[in-house]
């Protein structure tokens, strides 16, 4: 007997992700493509302690972020004018690689570009972000793919990707 009602182990819950960290006089965003689990569960961008992304930016920026308390982090990334967001709204995805992305859907980048005109430059967080980078080249943006900060890329070393992170402030 196969019960209709009983809950489909295969099905995957869509996933929603943050709204944009971004101020008035941001000039730079740095977009990855959707939060892990751990950034997820604790409503933090870049929340998997073992993700380069808060000590690179530590490094790039001359700044202790990566000690800093998440919000204190934040506001000292604006204040230098830099952003984040994500490439993807929601998607369907098992664990936290990018490749298990399934069903992404854009986040409005078209509001984004009307609200904060002053945004010039897009700096992508790792190749799956970076597939995104004709399309916003096209739209008038300055565009920059780094080395993706996820444990899940080691085939550079810290300071490899660090000479590319740098180019941030460029």
């Amino acid at each position: 007997m196969n019960d209709s009602s009983a809950p489909d182990p295969q099905a995957v819950p869509l996933l929603r992700g943050f709204a944009p960290v971004i101020a008035d006089d941001t000039h730079t965003l740095i977009l990855g493509s959707f939060p892990g689990e751990a950034s997820l569960q604790a409503q933090q961008y870049y929340a998997f302690r073992h993700n380069q992304f808060w000590r690179l930016l530590s490094a790039v920026l001359d700044a202790p972020l990566a000690d800093m308390p998440y919000q204190q982090r934040l506001a000292h990334l604006l204040a230098a004018g830099i952003g984040l967001w994500d490439i993807f709204h929601s998607c369907v995805r098992e664990g936290s690689l990018d490749s298990a992305i399934r069903d992404g859907k854009l986040n409005d980048f078209s509001s984004l570009q009307q609200t904060h005109p002053q945004l010039r430059r897009l700096c992508f967080n790792g190749k799956t972000a970076g597939k995104m980078q004709a399309y916003f080249n096209k739209n008038g943006y300055q565009t920059l793919v780094l080395p993706s900060s996820s444990p899940a890329h080691a085939t550079l070393r810290f300071e490899d990707k660090l000479r590319e992170w740098r180019r941030l402030l460029a």
